[in-house]
């Protein structure tokens, strides 16, 4: 009996860390959510940039047929206001989908599908495959779902409430309720045809907003990955569910279903890199401010939700590439970094043409964005550096930690690579510190890059007891400088 039960252990934990594993190739790290991305660029992208920069993953909008707003007013929330689980979708097609995991997974380049499962849409009318739907009545035959498949009657969430959190709806979205066996049969549907395609698994929008024990019930009939994408035999998929912990509900109650978006860490983060906090309480960043295992987290810096909110975006330009690069160099949950398109407004959508279809992005000779509609923050070189930062300190631990008691600070990673920040409004850093490197001449990865023996940017010297003078300016365009093994000559 004790046998047994130990075996029943082991194999619960195993299953249980099996959706934590987001099966990134050797070598590489990094989510990077191409945001409202057409899956026939996505392809491209990872073919021609993301695997030779070392990117891991690819998060993409929902691939499901949605309600189609207005052909002259696309936002980008019409993705998140489901019609039926028929692949189709500004993005593309399911023969373009198909196209682009199978471009992706060759060349180790995984995708995690936004999965909306929680509603259907507010509105009725026509979806953008043709599907209709009648928010009223609970009808949206495409799925097919009926009134039944509904939480009855209908109900507004009150936040101090879980039960209506769970039951009710989310700002007048019509609300599933996955006891019913249909609903599970078809989330399950759709999430196993995704598997078929080659995902390697799942960003679950609104996770809160479902009960976990009906997710396990869905999730134990979720298919492994499929091996001939590339996946191991027996690969569960890797989930990262939408958690916002509150008063009334935590992220802990997921996580046998997957990671969970630990929201304390883009607050903190924000307030850190904006002189709200100063710098040198990032010392024990993470778990080490009560945040939640570095395991079942996923971390970011900000997402297209947060970045509406005014929470933290590319618009903060000097202060958010610092806050990115921290992101980067610190070991605190699964990365994933965001790729916007310029906006104006929280509701708009993509940049597109005259008929509202979606344009692809163009690149400058620099390799970045240049047509002013796309910002492709994953294609700034000090982003594209500092991937290739974490990729070449993997695993080593934070060593070395130094601040001035205020806002400048520096760390090490093992012996693999050093990152200091002045953060001190309008105080120059000019210090001679240890950073644990082995000697060489090293280019800064926040102002320049390697190429062949000299570097394009700021060169640092390192001497062979690990000590380096470093001078940062409060008016440098970067407000760090960054050393890697991998970066040195």
């Amino acid at each position: 009996m004790k046998l047994l039960l130990l075996l029943l252990v082991f194999c619960g934990s195993s299953l249980v860390a099996a959706y934590h594993n987001p099966h990134w190739r050797a070598g590489s790290s990094v989510i990077v959510h191409l945001f409202e991305w057409k899956w026939s660029d996505i392809a491209k992208e990872c073919e021609t940039f993301l695997a030779p920069n070392g990117y891991a993953g690819v998060q993409i909008s929902p691939p499901n047929e949605n309600f189609l707003e207005s052909i002259n007013n696309r936002p980008w929330s019409e993705r998140y206001q489901p019609m039926s689980y028929k692949l189709i979708t500004r993005s593309g097609n399911e023969a373009e989908f198909a196209d682009m995991t199978r471009r992706c997974n060759a060349v180790g380049v995984r995708i995690y599908p936004d999965i909306v499962v929680n509603h259907m849409s507010s509105m009725s009318g026509f979806g953008v495959g043709g599907s209709y739907g009648h928010v009223d009545h609970g009808e949206f035959p495409g799925v097919p779902y009926t009134l039944n498949d509904f939480n009855n009657p209908r109900c507004n969430m009150d936040w101090n409430n879980p039960p209506t959190l769970r039951n009710c709806e989310l700002d007048t979205l019509r609300d599933l309720n996955q006891t019913q066996e249909n609903v599970r049969t078809a989330i399950s549907n759709y999430m196993n045809h995704l598997i078929d395609l080659g995902v390697a698994g799942f960003r679950m929008d609104v996770m809160k907003h479902m009960w976990p024990q009906d997710l396990t019930v869905i999730w134990s009939r979720l298919k492994n990955l499929n091996v001939n994408h590339g996946f191991a035999a027996n690969s569960r998929p890797f989930v990262v569910g939408e958690v916002y912990d509150d008063q009334v509900i935590s992220g802990s109650e997921y996580w046998h279903l997957g990671t969970t978006t630990e929201f304390r860490y883009p607050n903190a983060i924000a307030r850190s890199f904006r002189g709200q906090d100063a710098l040198k309480w990032l010392q024990s960043f993470g778990e080490g401010w009560n945040f939640h295992p570095s395991q079942y987290v996923l971390s970011f810096v900000t997402n297209h939700d947060t970045q509406r909110e005014g929470l933290f975006s590319y618009k903060e330009g000097r202060l958010y590439k610092m806050a990115v690069a921290f992101h980067l160099a610190w070991p605190y949950g699964i990365p994933r970094i965001m790729s916007s398109y310029f906006f104006d407004t929280k509701s708009q959508g993509p940049p597109h043409d005259g008929n509202y279809n979606t344009v692809s992005p163009t690149f400058g000779p620099n390799g970045e964005c240049n047509d002013n509609k796309w910002v492709c923050e994953h294609r700034w070189f000090q982003t594209i550096n500092m991937v290739a930062f974490r990729n070449t300190v993997a695993n080593a631990p934070v060593a070395n930690w130094w601040d001035n008691g205020d806002n400048q600070i520096a760390f090490s990673r093992g012996n693999r690579g050093f990152i200091i920040f002045n953060g001190q409004y309008r105080v120059d850093l000019n210090v001679h510190i240890f950073t644990g490197l082995p000697a060489g001449h090293y280019c800064d990865l926040a102002s320049g890059s390697l190429r062949v023996n000299y570097c394009t940017g700021k060169m640092i010297n390192v001497a062979s007891d690990g000590y380096a003078s470093i001078f940062l300016s409060s008016e440098d365009v970067e407000g760090y400088i960054a050393l890697s093994v991998d970066a040195r000559y």
